[in-house]
C-alpha cells in the first residue's frame, strides 16, 4: 500500500458495531468485489468492496470476512479469508498478503485460505439460524449488473434454502453513515493531502495552462504524499465547461479572464476527501466574478450553519433553496415576478443551482446514508452549493467536508483557503 498502515482498532471497532446489530445465532458473510476485465487479457484496477474494507481494511481480491459471534469455537467467531499466496502468480502479478500481515491490518486473529474455507463454512452455517449477506443498497446505485455479491447470494440460497436470510446492507447503511473518531482521523489525512495540493495549484494555474496539466499536478501531488490517488475522477473545468457537473474530459485550455472550477480529493487509507474551489485563471477575480463567488460563499456558509443533528437533508436543502432565491434576486439572476410565479416542483432558483447541496462522505465519495431520516452526530457531509450561469458562461462551486457533532459541526477543511482575498493573495505570491 502507498499509505501508512491504518490502526487496526478502526476495523476492530467497526466489526464490533456490526456484531451488536446481528440477531442471535447469526452468521454474516462478506465477499470481495470482482476483478473486472477491460480488453484482451487486461483488468481494470481492483477496487475492494466498501463494506468488506470497512470491516477489515483488506484491499486484496478474492477475500472474505465471516462473522459468527455465537460460534461454539471462539477461534472462528471472526474469520478473514484470503487467497493462498502462489509463487508463480506472484512473479506476474506481485506479492499477496501473508497471514500475519493480514492480521496486523485487520485485527482479525484467524486467517483461513480461500481454497480451504468451504469445508469450514458448511458446518458453521448448519449451526446458525440466520445468514446475513451483503448487497449494494446505495440510493444512487444505477447499475443492474450481477456483481459478485449478488452471485454469492444466489449460490447461498440454492445451497441453504431453509435458513433465514438477512440484509447486511440495512445495518451497514446505518453504521457507515456515522463515523468513529478513528475514521475521521484517516479522513482528515486525506483532506490534509488535498489541502496542500490545492495550495500547489494556486501557484501553478495561469492563462494558457491546459486542464489536463492541472489534473497531472493533482496526481503528482497526491502520490508523492502517500495517497493512493484521486478519490474520484477530478473535475477541472475552465470557463463555460464549469456548468457541466461531472465534466471529466479535462482537455481544454484555461484562458485569461475565465474562472476555473476544480473538484478533486485525495483517497487515503480507503477514505475520500472531496473539495471544490473556483479560482480566476489569471489570479484576479473580475468585479462580476467576485460578486457571484461571494454569493456562492454566502450560501456555503449559510448551509454550514444549518447542518446539525436533527435536520433532514430534504429540509436542509429546502432552506438552502430559500436563501439561494434571495441571493439570486440580489445579484440579478432572478426577478421577483419569476419567484412569485414559480412552479413549486421546479423552483426558480433551480435554473442556476440544479444539484443537491450535500451528500454523505467516507469510504465512498457518495457514501452510504439516508436522505430522509434526521441527521445524527458523527456523520460526515459535503457542503457544496454552486451557481451556474449559462448567459455569462460561468460556473462557481465551493465545497468543504463537515463532521457533524452533538451541537453542530466541525469543518474538516477550515484551513483550506476559501475567500476571494486569500485565493488572490496566494495566486499573486
Amino acid at each position: 500500500m502507498k499509505y501508512q498502515p491504518v490502526l487496526p482498532e478502526l476495523f476492530t471497532q467497526n466489526r464490533q458495531r456490526f456484531i451488536r446489530q446481528m440477531l442471535p445465532n447469526s452468521i454474516a458473510i462478506f465477499v470481495s468485489n470482482d476483478e473486472w476485465p477491460s480488453n484482451g487479457d487486461a483488468l481494470h484496477p481492483f477496487r475492494q468492496n466498501s463494506d468488506l474494507f470497512w470491516l477489515s481494511g483488506i484491499q486484496q481480491e478474492d477475500s472474505m470476512v465471516i462473522l459468527f459471534p455465537d460460534n461454539p469455537d471462539p477461534k472462528y467467531r471472526e474469520v478473514l479469508v484470503l487467497v493462498r499466496p502462489n509463487e508463480l502468480k506472484e512473479k506476474w502479478d506481485g506479492r499477496r498478503l501473508r497471514a500475519q500481515e493480514a492480521r496486523d491490518i485487520s485485527g482479525i486473529a484467524t486467517v483461513v485460505w480461500l481454497d480451504a474455507v468451504d469445508a469450514l463454512l458448511q458446518p458453521w452455517i448448519h449451526l446458525a439460524d440466520h445468514i446475513y449477506l451483503d448487497s449494494n443498497e446505495n440510493d444512487r446505485k444505477a447499475s443492474l449488473l450481477r456483481s459478485r455479491e449478488y452471485r454469492f447470494i444466489d449460490e447461498m440460497r440454492q445451497r441453504y434454502p431453509l435458513h433465514s436470510y438477512q440484509r447486511a446492507a440495512k445495518i451497514m447503511k446505518e453504521l457507515r453513515a456515522v463515523k468513529t473518531r478513528h475514521e475521521v482521523d484517516v479522513l482528515q489525512r486525506a483532506i490534509d493531502i488535498t489541502d496542500s495540493t490545492f495550495r500547489r495549484l494556486l501557484r501553478f494555474v495561469r492563462p494558457g495552462v491546459k486542464e489536463n496539466e492541472v489534473e497531472a499536478e493533482i496526481w503528482h501531488s497526491f502520490l508523492s504524499q502517500g495517497s493512493t490517488g484521486p478519490a474520484y475522477g477530478s473535475i477541472i473545468a475552465s470557463g463555460d465547461r464549469a456548468r457541466t457537473l461531472h465534466y471529466v474530459n479535462n482537455n481544454e485550455e484555461c484562458r485569461d479572464g475565465e474562472l476555473l472550477l476544480m473538484d478533486f480529493g485525495a483517497e487515503y487509507g480507503g477514505y475520500c476527501a472531496d473539495l471544490t474551489r473556483t479560482i480566476p485563471v489569471n489570479g484576479k477575480f473580475s468585479r462580476r466574478q467576485k460578486t457571484v463567488y461571494n454569493a456562492c460563499l454566502h450560501l456555503h456558509n449559510y448551509a454550514k450553519s444549518l447542518l446539525r443533528p436533527g435536520i433532514s437533508i430534504v429540509d436542509y436543502t429546502d432552506k438552502v433553496g430559500e436563501e439561494a432565491t434571495q441571493q439570486f434576486l440580489k445579484i440579478g439572476l432572478l426577478r421577483k415576478s419569476e419567484v412569485k410565479n414559480e412552479d413549486p416542483e421546479n423552483r426558480a432558483y433551480r435554473k442556476y443551482l440544479y444539484h443537491g447541496i450535500s451528500h454523505h462522505l467516507g469510504i465512498d465519495v457518495h457514501d452510504l446514508g439516508t436522505r430522509t431520516a434526521p441527521i445524527k452526530a458523527g456523520m460526515v457531509f459535503t457542503v457544496e452549493p454552486g451557481i451556474y450561469i449559462e448567459e455569462e458562461q460561468m460556473g462557481v462551486r465551493i465545497e468543504n467536508n463537515l463532521w457533524i457533532t452533538r451541537n453542530g459541526n466541525t469543518d474538516l477543511m477550515a484551513k483550506i483557503p476559501i475567500t476571494v482575498e486569500d485565493i488572490e493573495a496566494l495566486m499573486k505570491r
